[in-house]
C-alpha cells in the first residue's frame, strides 16, 4: 500500500510539474500577413499594408504594421505612408486594443474591438503634425474598420 501511494504522489507531482511548466511556456513566434482597411479622418481612405503579431506573454499581443493610405481629396489622388503599432488586451474571441498611427502628417490614437484579430472596429482622434501642401489638414475623430488575414495561423 505505502509503495502505491509513493506511486500515486510521484505521478501527481510530475503532472503538477508538467502542467506549470506548460502554463509558463512562452509563445516564440510570430503572426503575419497583409491587411486592407477603411478609416475616415477628414475624409476617405483605403488603407492596406504588411502586418506582424507577437505575444509578450499567454493573453496579450502586439502587432507592427506598415502600410499606405489612399485617397481621393482636393481633386487629387494621395498616397501617405502609415506605420501603427496596436496592443491587443486579452485573447477571448473580440480582444480589445489600443492603437497608435504616424504618418508624415497626423498621429492617431485609437482604441476598438477586433475578433481574433482578423476583424477590427476602431475609433479615436487623429492630431495634425504636418500639413501636406495643397492639402486639407488630417485630423480629428476617425473611425475605421480593417480586415487582417493571417498567412501563419499559430504563434509556437
Amino acid at each position: 500500500m505505502r509503495k502505491i501511494l509513493i506511486v500515486l504522489v510521484m505521478l501527481f507531482i510530475g503532472q503538477q510539474v508538467g502542467f506549470s511548466q506548460e502554463k509558463s511556456r512562452k509563445a516564440d513566434g510570430w503572426i503575419f500577413g497583409p491587411s486592407i482597411g477603411y478609416q475616415y479622418q477628414s475624409g476617405s481612405f483605403l488603407k492596406a499594408s504588411a502586418w506582424g503579431l507577437f505575444a509578450p506573454n499567454q493573453s496579450q499581443y502586439i502587432k507592427f504594421d506598415a502600410g499606405a493610405n489612399f485617397t481621393w481629396m482636393m481633386d487629387q489622388s494621395t498616397v501617405i505612408p502609415e506605420f501603427g503599432v496596436t496592443y491587443y488586451l486579452n485573447n477571448v474571441a473580440v480582444w480589445p486594443f489600443i492603437k497608435g498611427e504616424i504618418t508624415p502628417y497626423t498621429a492617431t490614437a485609437k482604441a476598438g474591438i477586433s475578433v481574433f484579430s482578423i476583424l477590427e472596429l476602431s475609433a479615436g482622434y487623429g492630431f495634425d503634425i504636418n500639413t501636406k501642401e495643397n492639402f486639407k489638414p488630417i485630423d480629428g475623430f476617425t473611425f475605421g474598420v480593417g480586415l487582417n488575414i493571417p498567412l501563419k495561423f499559430h504563434l509556437y
